[in-house]
């Protein structure tokens, strides 16, 4: 069963991706290449769960998709919903604030080729139910891509047949929280059309009326 851990800035669980970023942070001395804590308010009602840190984007930076492409439809998504006081998040000096919304990732540490392993991704599912499950746990869940999807509901040790992932879907935890799914944010999908502004923005819509009380929870 897992149990909730604080993050750690210093883990090195995974020799994999300890090792990959070992070799990062010497090709790239000013990376940040190291796990990559949340972004956000800590009593935030809406969490984000992407996937793992993007090479060129929170693995440099050091703030999740900050400095890559899947970060300029989220960020700008996430204000035009309410939760943030501008639409961009380029640079972690840029005092971009989120309100009452909090970003994490189901793996904290760059994997090769952007594919974390399934031990990876149960190696940090711990540090997932820290957040999930904090003192002012988030009611609304958003979970970006079916890989976050499974990792909040590992989690929770929940089955996956029992909460199939579909974007747009909407499933009631038993935790009394509301997980929304979404594509993913990544270059390949908007490029491809797969995930749209439009589509990216009625899940955001829903996750703020859920926030505020304006539509019913699913059953």
């Amino acid at each position: 069963m897992t149990v909730a851990a604080p993050f750690d800035p210093a883990c090195r669980r995974c020799h994999r991706l300890a090792t990959f970023l070992d070799e990062v942070s010497r090709k790239h001395p000013d990376y940040f290449a190291a796990p990559i804590p949340s972004f956000g308010d800590p009593a935030a009602a809406f969490l984000v769960v992407g996937l793992a840190p993007g090479m060129h984007g929170a693995n440099r930076t050091g703030r999740p998709f900050t400095g890559d492409h899947a970060g300029l439809l989220l960020y700008q998504s996430i204000f035009d919903a309410g939760f943030s006081n501008q639409p961009d998040g380029l640079d972690p000096a840029d005092n971009l604030m989120l309100r009452n919304c909090r970003i994490t990732n189901a793996v904290r540490c760059l994997p090769p080729s952007n594919k974390p392993m399934p031990e990876e991704m149960r190696q940090c599912n711990d540090y997932l139910l820290d957040e999930l499950t904090a003192s002012q746990a988030p009611r609304v869940i958003l979970a970006l891509g079916q890989i976050a999807h499974q990792a909040v509901l590992h989690a929770y040790r929940l089955r996956l047949k029992d909460y199939p992932f579909g974007h747009g879907a909407r499933h009631a935890l038993p935790s009394g929280q509301q997980l929304l799914d979404s594509y993913h944010c990544s270059r390949y999908n908007t490029q491809t059309r797969r995930l749209t502004p439009a589509m990216f923005a009625q899940v955001m819509n829903e996750a703020r009326a859920l926030v505020e009380g304006d539509v019913a929870p699913a059953p």
